[in-house]
C-alpha cells in the first residue's frame, strides 16, 4: 500500500490549506495557528505565511505550544490587528509543494478518485480523509449517497493508481 502524506486538506484555486489561524495570543500581535499538515515542523522553518486572501505575512518567530503553533509576524503588532484574521486559512501554492517520493501522495490530489473493490465493483468517490489519532480514514461518498468509512491502512487500501484515478480497497468486515 502506498503511504499517504497528509499535507493539506483541499485545493483552493491551486492552493492547499496547511493551517488555520485560531485566535490572538497575548496583546502584541502573536497568534495561535492550528497546523493542518502532517509536517507541522515546517512552520519553524518558514519565512512567510500566505493567507487564503493572498495576504503575505513575514514570520519573526514560531514556536509550538501543545498542538498549536504560536506565530509572531512583522505586519501584526497588536491583538486588534490579529482579531480579523481569526478563522482564516493559511495556504501554500500547489506549485510550491515539494515533490514526493514514489508511493506517497498529497491527500488533496486524491479527492475525487473512484474507489473500487479488488473485483472492480464501483463503491463511489473519495470525498475526504479524516485524520485520527491512530490512522487516517478515507471517506467515500457511496454511489447511493451514503458515506463509507475505510481505515487508510494496508489491510484495506490496496492500490492507488494516479493514471486511472482509482483507489482499490478491501472493505472492512463491518461494512456490508
Amino acid at each position: 500500500m502506498a503511504k499517504l502524506l497528509l499535507f493539506g486538506r483541499k485545493h483552493m484555486d491551486k492552493q492547499i490549506v496547511i493551517g488555520k489561524i485560531i485566535a490572538p495570543h497575548g496583546v502584541r500581535g502573536e497568534f495561535r495557528l492550528m497546523p493542518l499538515t502532517e509536517n507541522p515542523q515546517r512552520y519553524l522553518e518558514m519565512e512567510k505565511l500566505l493567507l487564503e486572501n493572498g495576504r503575505e505575512l513575514t514570520i519573526i518567530s514560531a514556536r509550538f505550544h501543545k498542538n498549536i503553533v504560536l506565530i509572531k509576524t512583522e505586519e501584526l503588532t497588536s491583538m486588534d490587528e490579529v482579531e480579523p484574521l481569526r478563522g482564516k486559512n493559511v495556504v501554500v501554492n500547489a506549485k510550491d509543494l515539494p515533490p514526493l517520493q514514489d508511493g506517497r501522495f498529497y491527500v488533496a490530489d486524491l479527492i475525487g478518485f473512484a474507489v473500487v473493490t479488488l473485483e472492480n465493483e464501483a463503491l463511489g468517490k473519495l470525498a475526504d480523509v479524516i485524520t485520527t489519532g491512530s490512522n487516517d480514514v478515507f471517506v467515500v461518498k457511496g454511489n447511493d449517497g451514503k458515506d463509507i468509512m475505510i481505515p487508510a491502512i494496508d489491510t484495506h487500501i490496496k492500490e492507488i493508481d494516479t493514471t486511472s484515478r482509482t483507489i482499490k480497497v478491501v472493505l472492512p468486515q463491518w461494512i456490508d
